[in-house]
């Protein structure tokens, strides 16, 4: 459980950082999709972290829709080619694949 919390935290930094830079792009308003998918997984991985943290019997149902939103935002981020975004993709791919393990 610890490596999902783990990959969790990083993913939550990770699209925090890339939302951030998101907003500092020269046409943001192309970047919009990809913002509300990255507050999505930021919330979910949050979420998740909470739950798992608290061994709570409902960590995997939370976990399941975190490697869910945490594949919609690696595909939202993807697609804005942008360095920052890339990582973040890669970063949110990992995370899917340990709460998918944990679900």
């Amino acid at each position: 459980m610890q490596t999902c919390i783990d990959e969790c935290k990083k993913c939550l930094q990770a699209c925090e950082e890339c939302l951030t830079l998101c907003l500092t792009e020269e046409d943001v308003n192309k970047m919009v999709s990809c913002i509300k998918v990255l507050r999505d997984c930021i919330d979910i991985c949050d979420l998740a972290v909470k739950f798992m943290s608290r061994n709570s019997p409902h960590s995997k149902h939370v976990c399941k829709e975190c490697a869910e939103i945490c594949e919609l935002c690696a595909k939202a981020c993807e697609e804005m080619n942008t360095s920052h975004c890339t990582k973040c993709a890669e970063i949110c791919r990992k995370c899917a694949a340990e709460c998918r393990a944990m679900a």
